[in-house]
C-alpha cells in the first residue's frame, strides 16, 4: 500500500509496483530484495541515460523512483547486512543526483548532534526565493529514511514558497551505528540542534520555521516542548504521550514513575508546546479516532492553537500516516502550514523589510 501510494507523489509507478509483485516468490526470502533492486536499478538506469540526452525532468522523476524502490528493497534487512549496505549507498547517489540537478539545487548537509554521530539531511532551497524564506523540516521517527521526504513532500513545500530539509535520525553511516543509540531516551535533543542549523543560515527566516513529523510519533512532542523557536508543528502534539499516562493509571501505577523523564519537568508533553500544533491521524490507524478524539481534548485545554484532522475511511487517508492516499493529507497539512507561517504575507513582509531597512539608514 505504501509503494502504491507514493505513485501519486512520483515515488513509484502502479505498474512497475504490480510487475515487481508479480516477480517476487514468497518461498524465497531472498527474492524481495532482488526483485524491488532489479527495479530501482533500471529506474536509475534510465535516469543516467536522460541525464545524459540533456533530457533533465525525466532524469529526476526516474532518480526519485529509484530512491523509493532500493529502500524498498531494504526493508527487510538489519544495518549490518551487506545487502542492505549495497542499495543503501546506491539510494544515497540517486537523491543526490537529483539534488544536484534540481532548481534551484538542493544539497547534502551534517548537523551536529551526538559526539562523533552527525545528522545527515538535505536541504531544498525555496524556488526563486530573493529574501531568508520559511522552512518546513520533515523528520521521521526512527527507521523513516530522509529520502522518503524527496518525493512525498518536496513539491508541497516548493509550490508554497517554503524551503525544505529533509532529516533523519541514521546518520551518515550505514545505520548501524544508530541500532545501537535507538534505545536513548533522549533522542527528542536532535530538534534543537536541527534548529540551531537552520537559524544560523542566512537564507532562512528564523520567525516562520515550522515541522513534519509522524502523526504517530512522540519525539518530534517532546523536541519542540524543549524549543520554543518553532512557529507551527505537524506531530502527535502529545497524545502518546498522554495515552502511555492513560496507560500506567490503569494499572495502579503513576505515570512520573513510567514514563522516561527526558528533562522535560513531571506534567503533560502538551503544556510545554508554545506554537500551533496539528495532529491528523486516519481513522482506520493503530489508534482508534474517538480514542484520540477525547485525548485531544486534554491537549485543547493546554493549547489555543490545536488543530486535530481525522481522515475517515469514506474520504481515504484513513490507514496509519496516511499511506493509502498521502496526497490528500499532504494537500491538507501543507496549506495548514502555509496558514501559520502568513505564507500569503511573504511578499507583503519582504516589502515591509525593505522599507524598515530605508527608514534605518535615514
Amino acid at each position: 500500500m505504501r509503494l502504491l501510494g507514493a505513485a501519486q507523489e512520483g515515488g513509484s509507478t502502479v505498474s512497475e509496483c504490480f510487475l515487481t509483485a508479480n516477480r517476487i516468490d514468497p518461498k524465497d526470502e531472498q527474492s524481495w530484495f532482488e526483485e524491488w533492486k532489479k527495479t530501482a536499478d533500471v529506474s536509475a538506469e534510465r535516469a543516467d541515460r536522460a541525464i545524459a540526452r540533456g533530457n533533465l525532468l525525466t532524469a529526476q522523476s526516474n532518480w526519485l523512483r529509484a530512491t523509493n524502490y532500493y529502500n524498498a528493497a531494504m526493508f527487510p534487512f538489519d544495518c549490518a547486512d551487506k545487502r542492505r549496505q549495497t542499495v543503501l549507498a546506491r539510494m544515497r547517489a540517486c537523491a543526490r543526483s537529483y539534488l544536484k540537478d534540481r532548481k534551484p539545487a538542493g544539497a547534502a548537509i551534517e548537523i551536529p548532534w551526538l559526539d562523533g554521530y552527525p545528522l545527515q539531511g538535505y536541504f531544498l532551497p525555496a524556488p526563486k526565493a530573493s529574501s531568508p524564506s520559511p522552512v518546513v523540516i520533515c523528520i521521521g521517527e526512527p527507521g523513516h529514511r530522509k529520502e522518503e521526504y524527496l518525493y512525498k513532500v518536496a513539491r508541497y513545500a516548493a509550490d508554497r514558497g517554503l524551503a525544505l530539509l529533509a532529516v533523519d535520525l541514521l546518520g551518515s553511516g550505514s545505520g548501524a551505528q544508530f541500532a545501537q543509540l535507538a534505545g536513548r531516551p533522549d533522542l527528542e535533543t536532535a530538534i534543537g540542534h536541527v534548529m540551531d542549523y537552520l537559524v544560523a543560515r542566512n537564507d532562512v527566516d528564523r520567525t516562520r520555521i515550522a515541522i513534519l513529523g509522524n502523526s504517530s510519533g512522540s519525539f518530534v512532542a517532546r523536541g519542540i516542548a524543549l524549543d520554543d523557536r518553532f512557529a507551527a508543528a505537524v506531530c502527535d502534539g502529545g497524545i502518546w504521550d498522554l495515552h502511555e499516562r492513560e496507560f500506567f493509571a490503569m494499572r495502579g501505577k503513576t505515570a512520573e514513575a513510567n514514563l522516561l523523564s527526558t528533562g522535560l519537568e513531571v506534567g503533560r508533553v502538551s503544556r510545554r508546546i508554545k506554537c500551533p500544533v496539528l495532529i491528523t491521524i486516519g481513522e482506520h490507524g493503530w489508534l482508534e479516532a474517538d480514542h484520540v478524539s477525547g485525548l485531544f481534548g486534554q491537549i485543547k485545554s493546554d493549547q489555543r492553537d490545536a488543530t486535530l484532522k481525522i481522515f475517515r475511511g469514506p474520504d481515504t487517508a484513513a490507514s496509519q500516516d496516511h499511506i493509502d492516499n498521502p496526497t490528500l493529507a499532504n494537500e491538507f497539512i501543507f496549506d495548514w502550514i502555509a496558514d501559520r507561517l502568513r505564507i500569503d504575507d511573504a511578499p507583503r513582509t519582504s516589502l515591509l523589510r525593505r522599507w524598515e531597512a530605508v527608514l534605518a539608514d535615514c
